[in-house]
């Protein structure tokens, strides 16, 4: 019997060229994060820029001519109703309403006395003592003597209106502007600027609307979404220039009745408290008006959206963990997440990380977590405008 012996060296190649032929191990399937998406009932809002405005911007000039006497208000301060703001020289005015007073009292007398020797005169008559042309005589006496009292009563009202127009009141609640004449200024009725009063509380939140946007507003009030706000106090959110909240409050009042055919846009404002009267006339703000009735909608994060030309798409998890797209139709930002309005259902399970590395039809290994909330405000938060730099400063030991 013949051995052959094999080296121990060639037995090894031999060894390590039949593991080479071996199928390597397939790849582990990637790991991801998969959610249910939150359902929600959301509500469109639309923004516009706009600005504050008074409803009531008075300027106020003297209804009398007159010489300033007295100033009674500080430049830029708050005023009520009525309350006195420029006194003019009330002499004048003083004696033509004594004038006018002692002129009535003169009318009276002469119209008691026609009164009575009408009255004589009508029983002489009876008696035959006088003739009917006398009578007639006398009662016209009384007649005109009646008509030069009412002119004079009526020129008495004349008189004090003219003495209670000496003293200029506020005609609104509101902020005076500065005072536009000085104590010995001559001022003419109905002439010169005094000073300028607007209201502030409530106060106007005054912007423009695209004709898209009306027209939207139209079909849905037509359809039983939305009502107008030309009809219905629709609610609007207003934040400042400094501000990243919608923190103001207000209500839809008024719907202008035409379009502007230059601009292709329709005015209209809301009426907002004040009370503090933080708010200013020509102050700007971004408002947000009611854009829609409440529906239905699922929240998804922005980054797992994938836009195809006009189309997007949302990758979620097959029953057998593999990878398949939904295309999907999107509606506005809600609390910081992207609502999808058809396309997906609440049951679904759509996959939050390496979107770009998937594929449909991959494998993957899910990881079951939640979709939260990252905004608690209902649109994107903006950020405030920063102050501008002070220009100078001083400094002291005190405080």
């Amino acid at each position: 019997m013949i051995v052959f012996r094999i080296p121990a060296a060639v037995a090894m190649l031999v060894l390590l060229s039949a593991c080479s032929r071996e199928t390597p191990p397939a790849p582990l399937p990637p790991a991801v994060s998969v959610a249910n998406p939150p359902l929600k009932t959301v509500v469109d809002w639309d923004e516009y820029i706009g600005h504050f405005e008074a409803p009531q911007s008075v300027e106020l000039r003297a209804r009398v001519t007159g010489q300033v006497t007295q100033i009674l208000f500080r430049d830029g301060q708050d005023v009520q109703e009525g309350e006195p703001l420029f006194v003019l020289d009330p002499q004048p005015y003083k004696a033509a309403l004594d004038q006018a007073r002692a002129s009535v009292e003169s009318a009276e007398a002469t119209r008691d006395n026609a009164i009575l020797i009408e009255a004589r005169s009508a029983t002489l008559v009876a008696k035959n003592a006088v003739s009917k042309e006398r009578l007639e005589t006398d009662q016209t006496g009384l007649r005109t003597a009646t008509a030069a009292l009412h002119a004079a009563q009526a020129a008495l009202e004349t008189a004090e209106l003219n003495y209670n127009w000496t003293t200029v009141r506020a005609p609104v609640s509101g902020r005076a502007s500065s005072r536009r004449v000085s104590i010995g200024d001559h001022v003419q009725a109905g002439t010169t600027l005094l000073t300028k009063v607007v209201s502030l509380d409530p106060i106007w939140f005054v912007f423009d609307g695209a004709e898209s946007f009306y027209l939207k507003y139209l079909r849905q009030a037509r359809q039983g979404q939305r009502q107008l706000s030309r009809d219905f106090e629709n609610p609007i959110d207003i934040r400042l220039s400094d501000e990243t909240s919608f923190a103001h409050r207000g209500k839809m009042v008024f719907v202008d009745n035409a379009i502007d055919v230059d601009s292709g846009t329709i005015q209209a404002h809301a009426v907002v408290d004040n009370h503090d009267h933080f708010l200013t006339p020509g102050m700007f703000g971004r408002a947000r008006l009611l854009g829609s009735g409440s529906y239905r909608a699922m929240l998804v994060p922005d980054e797992v959206i994938i836009t195809k030309q006009s189309q997007k798409e949302v990758l979620v998890l097959a029953r057998d963990d593999t990878v398949t797209k939904r295309t999907v139709e999107l509606g506005p930002e809600v609390l910081g997440l992207r609502a999808v309005k058809g396309g997906l259902a609440s049951t679904d399970l759509v996959i939050l990380d390496r979107i770009t590395q998937l594929r449909p039809g991959m494998k993957v290994k899910p990881h079951r977590t939640a979709i939260e909330p990252r905004n608690a405000d209902a649109s994107r938060a903006q950020p405030p405008v920063a102050a501008p730099e002070p220009s100078a400063a001083t400094a002291s030991d005190g405080y």
